[in-house]
């Protein structure tokens, strides 16, 4: 079997929708799974909603009657206005309705997931619904059914022994003479509340599904003509790279490279399953295969992390940062479900940067500030080039450097972003 993960630029209009329908149908075979992103930028709309209905904002409804509008407006260029499907979307909505119906009372990651999911839940009805208007027999699955997770919200856990007995004990029956679609980014906890398992991560669920169903391929299909040594949005002289090793496609998604989610591969690597990223555009072009083999990258390859903090810290008495020094910081990070992007120590600092999420970064000073006295910057970013030379270095670093890290295969900066 096969699985296809569409991403929301892909369906992010009627157009893209009859484009999906169009690949699907010319690549007639059994045992196929979808897995389908929210619409555009529908999960920003719905993260700008989850903040202004915690914050008590007064433009809670308009926000709401927006989303609905962008998703209602695709459904009367799609369908005749008596098909259910227009039902079924306003009966979805309504879960969002009784949630900004009363005051916030539970934790914002938690309100973030059971609001910014429903973008998913959205899109692959109505995408399921116009697959069988156009004569493609479809079973519409609920993610949440198969992906059990824990309580990390935002950021969840998958709970693989329970994901994959669910996804065995019914999945293969029905794809034995239907396709099957369902949701990307989106889990379950065992008290039965949604979970999201962070951004962009519509295509681990399909790497998720793929590993449990033993799949023959996963095929992205994205808004690029595979994977690139730069974000085409910030560089013009991108090179597309025709195969990649999972390791080499491990590290590239571990530094930042956003074009695969990072928690893909691997379970796809676990089962020798080849992963083809390829243009939903043009369906018949090559792309980039990802698979086990041994492939040697001379191209540099640029990747960059905007929206960085970056944190030093000195013992208050100070003294060396030692072993017990960094096993506390580190304590400290993993307690606010921090990732550290890159990292520097010397004999009197600690030096980090990290994706800056205010919260989190108020959490963590609350945790440090006994024992360490900390100076930070914002307004960062973070430039990672793996299979760095000299040239590559002076052409796309500009401007002052404030960290310089760089081993045997990769150089890392961290400059202000202008």
């Amino acid at each position: 079997m096969q699985v296809f993960k569409f991403g929301g630029a892909s369906v992010k209009d009627a157009d893209g929708i009859k484009n999906l329908a169009k690949i699907i149908k010319s690549n007639p075979q059994e045992n196929l799974l979808v897995v389908i992103s929210a619409m555009g930028k529908t999960t920003n709309a719905l993260e700008k909603l989850a903040i202004s209905y915690f914050d008590r904002q007064d433009d809670v409804h308009q926000l709401f009657d927006e989303i609905k509008s962008y998703h209602f407006t695709m459904l009367h260029q799609l369908f005749e206005g008596n098909h259910p499907v227009f039902d079924e979307i306003a009966n979805t909505f309504v879960e969002i309705d009784w949630i900004i119906e009363d005051e916030p009372v539970d934790p914002f990651d938690f309100i973030y997931d059971q609001m910014v999911s429903m973008g998913e839940i959205v899109s692959s009805r109505i995408v399921g619904q116009y697959l069988n208007f156009m004569g493609i027999k479809t079973q519409w699955l609920d993610a949440r059914s198969y992906i059990q997770t824990d309580n990390t919200y935002r950021d969840a856990k998958i709970d693989w022994a329970k994901t994959e007995d669910l996804i065995l004990k019914s999945i293969p029956k029905i794809l034995e003479n239907q396709i099957a679609i369902t949701q990307g980014f989106i889990g379950n906890t065992s008290e039965n509340f949604t979970t999201t398992l962070g951004r962009e991560g519509s295509d681990f669920t399909a790497a998720i599904f793929a590993s449990c169903l033993n799949a023959k391929d996963v095929t992205v299909w994205k808004d690029v003509p595979g994977i690139l040594n730069a974000d085409p949005k910030l560089f013009d002289d991108c090179i597309k790279f025709d195969e990649l090793s999972y390791q080499e496609a491990i590290e590239m998604t571990y530094y930042g490279a956003t074009v695969i989610h990072p928690k893909t591969i691997k379970p796809l690597q676990n089962k020798h399953i080849p992963l083809f990223v390829k243009p939903f555009l043009a369906p018949k072009q090559a792309g980039t295969i990802i698979k086990e083999a041994q492939i040697n990258i001379n191209t540099p390859i640029i990747i960059v992390k905007k929206n960085q903090v970056l944190i030093t810290l000195n013992t208050r008495d100070l003294s060396f940062i030692t072993e017990n020094h960094l096993s506390d910081i580190f304590k400290a990070f993993a307690e606010v479900n921090i990732k550290v992007n890159t990292m520097q120590i010397s004999a009197l600092s600690f030096s980090a940067s990290f994706d800056h999420r205010e919260d989190k970064f108020e959490a963590l000073q609350k945790l440090i500030k006994t024992d360490f006295e900390l100076k930070f910057n914002t307004d960062l970013k973070l430039i990672t080039i793996r299979h760095a030379n000299e040239k590559s270095i002076e052409k796309y670093i500009k401007g002052n450097i404030y960290l310089e890290q760089r081993s045997r295969n990769t150089a890392q900066f961290v400059l202000k972003d202008e």
